[in-house]
């Protein structure tokens, strides 16, 4: 069986060396390299080659890439890469693996046209100055080849492992059974549907009851077609940290016992929770794990491969052994793993790493995203980009001397903007081209001191730079998806006020251009969720592809499991709140009294819920009550479910659409029922009001793609907390008259049978 791999894939587990240096230096963007890369081949003569496709073998290795470039006259092959700076300061690994490149490409070359030497030349471009400074050597083709064969020889071993790790991963998938004796009702579904899409290829967005095992009905059926499909790895993405811990246990239950996992299973955890040493620098003479990182990568990562869980415990007990970093040896374990289990932003992010290696490397693969519906919120602020005047202002006045000129352009233009704008709130077709031309040409001299002085910058002045980046770079693409808006306090009056409180924002507000490239980059997708109803508002924001396979799977729960009461008699709504505190204390504490037993209240706010709270507290301190608190630690978190014991009595207050309300499990007597009160709906705002007027333009339902829909989720999610099994039994008040409106019943769960309750006159 012949094992396939790129020219830099094979250099990169050969020939980096030395430390690990993470220390930012300006590097020239994926756009920029490109035109370096033009600018270059334009200078050379006529006849000169470019993007030579060059491929070789070494036993079952097949090897392939393309060269830059090849002048048959001179007898040169080049390699073009660019840069910013001083390149005397170019980490000796990153200059030992483009000379590992150029020689293999040198030695492919030769094999194909018979050469018996040839000249070897790597050129490095300066982008700013557009200065080439070339490197040569003088290599035979027989020496060439030497070097060829042993930098195949280093990978040949790993590459046959490899290669027998990926017959047996697929034969132990082809045998896999089900972890359970029967699937739940509407499971079955589920996973068929999810075996198909995996199978074919394309994307399925699933709506399946919370409560029914969404997670093992996905996981299991891709694992199951991943010999027939040919895929090369499976990505689970989730919005929160126990989204990620349920795919580990239904993964470990999935393959049983240690000796029997066939599977590499990798989780990926935040830089900030896995580094030893936060107090260091991410560079060989500051951090101890950094430094002689790459001589002792092989050796860390044979082992790591060898264990068949690879969770943040795992990888750190690797990395100790070793003494490297963990958190990049997790980065390098991505392209090892067969299951990689991780935050959305791995694959989705505009600088995911999940995706960059699947498009470079070519891998197939397919993505489960779990809890589908948190990935519109979360993929607007992936795309979205501001800048705070305090912010800049004191970034401007701590700034060294050699940007003051350009910043100071970047405060005009922005006074200028300010100036001509009276109200707290404006949204802009485009960024001025003033203001805009002045922050990028701030970047550009920021830029140029830290190519000349990489230690120049302090923390804020960094900060403010890469924010500024990411401003230009979205400017730079916007359109009717992204809206540029202004808002300012109500108390800033002029431009000359400073520290004044205004925020510059391009802010997404339909994130489908930038993930379509990420679903065309899949093999497969699957979407799940409780609440992804109607789908082609998904589809419609998310960019998933239109002709994406969809279900609705049925509830194994019957309407007699639980009562959805509505109660007309109290409005939520903002200017009803202070008049709907003691309706809502007097419900309560008559659902408590008529059946005992631990219930969850949920508000739209923490000020709501402290109102309720307080009223409830005072009035019925028999009841216990416990409170989510703003800002809480995962610690506290968990200290706030641990009070749910079963056949305890009680009641939680939180916050609809936080922590609480969604992705926790209270089976059984652990939760019998909930309080909601509040629709849900986004504040009306400036803000929501412009990005309603979008969504109308754009898809003619403004107030359901803005308000309805997003607002309902939160309230279906917060219901599916009640009910855990086919044993659970328990109640759900709806508490606010729109709540029996036609359009907003309509989005409720088909299984849910909604009735009256409390129907007294109204109190408010």
């Amino acid at each position: 069986m012949t094992y396939t791999i790129s020219v830099r894939a094979l250099c990169e587990f050969t020939a980096k060396q030395g430390d690990l240096d993470l220390r930012f230096t300006p590097s020239p963007s994926a756009q920029e390299g490109m035109e370096g890369h033009a600018i270059v081949a334009a200078r050379r003569r006529a006849g000169y080659e470019t993007e030579l496709a060059l491929e070789g073998e070494y036993a079952e290795l097949q090897v392939r890439g393309r060269a830059d470039g090849y002048d048959s006259a001179a007898n040169l092959l080049e390699e073009f890469k660019t840069y910013r700076g001083h390149l005397e300061r170019m980490p000796q690994n990153h200059r030992a693996l483009h000379w590992a490149q150029v020689r293999i490409y040198g030695a492919l070359l030769c094999r194909k046209r018979a050469l018996q030497e040839i000249r070897l030349a790597l050129v490095y471009f300066d982008i700013a100055s557009e200065r080439e400074t070339t490197l040569i050597e003088h290599h035979s083709a027989e020496s060439l080849e030497s070097y060829f064969n042993a930098q195949c020889a280093r990978f040949i071993d790993w590459a046959r492992h490899e290669t027998a790790h990926r017959t047996a991963r697929d034969a132990a998938l082809e045998a896999l059974q089900f972890p359970f004796p029967d699937f739940h009702s509407g499971q079955r579904e589920l996973a068929e549907s999810a075996y198909r899409t995996v199978r074919r290829g394309g994307a399925l967005l699933a709506q399946a009851p919370t409560g029914i095992g969404k997670t093992v009905g996905t996981i299991f059926p891709a694992l199951k077609a991943m010999p027939a499909a040919g895929l090369d790895r499976l990505f689970y993405l989730s919005a929160k940290t126990p989204g990620r811990r349920l795919a580990l246990d239904a993964l470990a239950r999935i393959e049983g016992s240690p000796p029997q996992r066939s599977l590499r299973v990798l989780e990926l955890v935040a830089r900030e929770k896995a580094c030893e040493n936060p107090d260091k620098e991410c560079f060989g003479e500051s951090c101890p794990l950094a430094r002689g990182f790459y001589e002792r990568l092989p050796a860390a990562r044979a082992e790591a491969v060898e264990r068949a869980l690879l969770d943040q415990t795992s990888v750190r007990e690797v990395a100790r052994a070793h003494q490297i970093c963990p958190y990049y040896l997790g980065q390098e374990l991505m392209r090892w793993s067969d299951v990689v289990v991780g935050d959305y932003n791995y694959y989705f992010d505009s600088s995911a790493p999940l995706y960059a290696l699947t498009t470079s490397y070519q891998w197939k693969v397919c993505v489960l995203v779990d809890e589908a519906h948190n990935l519109i919120e979360r993929a607007r602020k992936m795309y979205t980009a501001s800048l705070e005047r305090t912010t800049f202002d004191a970034v401007q006045f701590a700034a060294p001397i050699v940007l003051k000129t350009s910043l100071a352009r970047v405060a005009r233009a922005w006074n200028e903007m300010l100036d001509a704008q009276t109200e707290a709130y404006r949204a802009y077709e485009q960024v001025p081209e003033e203001f805009l031309g002045a922050l990028e040409r701030s970047v550009a001299a920021i830029t140029d001191l830290v190519a000349e002085h990489p230690t120049a910058l302090a923390a804020e002045l960094e900060d403010f730079y890469f924010e500024a980046m990411h401003f230009c770079r979205l400017a730079a693409v916007l359109d009717e998806a992204t809206l540029f808006d202004v808002t300012r306090s109500a108390t800033a009056h002029g431009a000359s006020d400073t520290g004044q409180q205004v925020t510059l924002c391009l802010r997404n507000v339909i994130p489908r251009r930038f993930l379509a490239p990420r679903w065309a980059a899949t093999h497969a997708a699957v979407l799940f969720s409780a609440t992804l109803s109607p789908p082609e508002f998904h589809l419609d924001v998310l960019g998933v592809p239109q002709d994406s396979r969809r279900i609705d799977v049925q509830s194994p729960f019957s309407s007699e499991q639980l009562s959805i009461r509505v109660v007309r008699s109290i409005s939520t709504r903002w200017r009803h709140r202070a008049g709907s505190v003691q309706p809502i204390v007097r419900l309560m504490a008559e659902q408590f009294a008529a059946r005992p037993g631990n219930y969850l209240a949920f508000f739209s706010s923490f000020d709501y819920l402290q109102q309720v709270a307080a009223g409830f507290e005072e009035q019925h301190p028999g009841i216990a009550a416990w409170r989510q608190e703003r800002g809480m630690s995962e610690r506290e978190r968990e200290g706030f479910l641990s009070r749910f014991t079963p056949d305890g009595h009680g009641i939680g207050f939180a916050v609809l659409g936080g922590a609480f309300g969604e992705g926790i499990d209270l089976p059984g007597t652990r939760l019998i029922g909930a309080f909601i009160a509040t629709l849900g709906l986004p504040q009306v705002s400036a803000v929501n009001e412009e990005m309603q007027r979008r969504m109308e333009a754009r898809f003619g339902a403004g107030y359901e793609y803005t308000y309805l829909y997003p607002g309902l989720q939160k309230v279906v999610q917060a219901a599916g907390r009640v009910i855990r099994t086919t044993e659970d039994c328990g109640v759900v008040y709806l508490m606010d008259e729109r709540f029996a409106q036609a359009g907003v019943r309509r989005l409720f769960p088909k299984w849910w049978k909604v009735e009256s309750a409390w129907n007294r006159s109204r109190n408010v």
